[in-house]
């Protein structure tokens, strides 16, 4: 039996540079898939899809709600053809209802134990509409080592210069941001993975650069001792989402192969600038993630902020729009207060306003969100900026006797990002 895995492309954020990671949804949904089943992967931002192609079934694994309007492309188009095409994803539960008109079936939540007999009922013609396990988590224990070998990993460099693998350590979060929809998609409850399997799944990793996507790794301070201090003999170097602020924590982690951090920035507070030291202090470079567009913003407060953001010397910043995403508690008052302006998904890409902000015309808006990039970056530009941010990460694995090298084209090419 085949099967055509497909990640679809979508419209990147104006400003940043563009580079690709291995997507983590599809590998770890490639887990899953019983054995005899014969996966061809395309993720379609560095591969083309060749429709002439022959397949039992085709899977659409969508993460972002930008992705969704071209997943219908290509689930019709296959359709048309006579192929039945399985839903699932992130940006599939967001969008279940849109996502049932064109597909044959529709994969609804964590598929650990689940998919098996999926592919068994569509074996015996009887596959059903929807599989809806979303308040069914499964138990964490059966999450496994992630799929890889369907990646080309010859696709995931910048100018020569490879990337990050993702992998996770734990589901859910506690904390149920406003603009956030992991308590809809992975429960309000932490689960942890078992960190004897996480190591091994680390292990198993070729890379030496890694991103844990947990949604937080603020959850729970004894877990996060025990795990960094597993991680400390493997010698990884990793980014993450937001650390616990806690010294023995941050401590182990920098130890462990931190490399930086995604610190939300949400005000100029002193809690904030005081992040931003414990980070530094450790050696662990920050990424700034700024959301702009909060009930509390205006004009003023926004280009204070990037002033405040320079100020602290953030090693990057990645600013965004609010975006009210289905399902977020942020969707849900908005939607309330009738000042959602937009639901084409397709401009769902963070960098464009789709709902009226509170102090502004959503135009005014637009214009600070170029203005943060401008501002921010006046000095030299985000390439430069993540130039230099890998040039630390390369410095820390000479020192450790883990960096690869590249061939000789490649350094020159990474010689030549560092001064543009």
């Amino acid at each position: 039996m085949k099967m055509q895995l497909i990640f679809p492309k979508w419209p990147k954020m104006k400003h940043q540079t563009e580079f690709h990671l291995p997507p983590h949804g599809p590998v770890v949904f490639a887990s899953e898939v019983p054995d005899d089943v014969e996966i061809t992967f395309i993720h379609e931002d560095l591969q083309e899809i060749d429709f002439k192609r022959s397949y039992d079934i085709v899977a659409l694994s969508v993460m972002l709600t930008c992705q969704i309007p071209r997943a219908f492309e290509i689930a019709d188009q296959y359709r048309e053809m006579g192929v039945p095409v399985i839903f699932g994803g992130i940006a599939t539960m967001l969008h279940a209802e849109e996502v049932s008109a064109h597909a044959d079936s529709v994969f609804l939540g964590e598929v650990e134990g689940r998919f098996a007999g999926v592919i068994d009922d569509f074996k015996k013609g009887k596959l059903k509409k929807t599989y809806d396990y979303m308040h069914d988590l499964p138990d964490i224990s059966l999450v496994g080592t992630a799929k890889r070998e369907i990646l080309n990993r010859d696709l995931y460099n910048y100018r020569g210069v490879q990337m990050v693998d993702l992998t996770h350590a734990s589901r859910g979060c506690r904390f149920n941001c406003f603009p956030c929809c992991v308590a809809y998609l992975g429960g309000k409850k932490f689960r942890p993975r078992p960190i004897d399997k996480v190591i091994k799944e680390m292990e198993s990793i070729p890379n030496n650069r890694l991103f844990i996507v947990d949604n937080s790794l603020a959850q729970d301070r004894q877990w996060l001792i025990d795990l960094f201090t597993a991680m400390i003999p493997l010698k990884k170097k990793w980014c993450c989402h937001p650390v616990m602020y806690d010294d023995e924590v941050l401590k182990l982690a920098a130890e462990a192969g931190c490399w930086y951090v995604y610190q939300a920035v949400v005000d100029t507070s002193d809690v904030i600038r005081d992040r931003i030291m414990m980070l530094k202090d450790h050696g662990i470079g920050i990424e700034g993630t700024i959301l702009l567009g909060t009930d509390k913003q205006d004009e003023s407060y926004i280009k204070r902020l990037v002033d405040f953001l320079l100020e602290v010397e953030l090693d990057m910043a990645e600013f965004t729009t609010l975006t009210p995403f289905p399902h977020s508690p942020i969707r849900a008052k908005y939607e309330e207060e009738g000042r959602i302006i937009s639901n084409k998904w397709k401009d769902y890409t963070c960098d464009k306003v789709v709902f009226q902000p509170k102090h502004m015309k959503p135009e005014k808006l637009q214009e600070l969100y170029n203005y943060a990039w401008d501002t921010f970056y006046a000095d030299g530009g985000y390439q430069l900026k993540m130039g230099e941010l890998f040039m630390k990460v390369i410095k820390r694995e000479i020192a450790d006797g883990t960096h690869r090298r590249y061939d000789p084209r490649k350094k020159r090419e990474f010689n030549k990002l560092r001064t543009e």
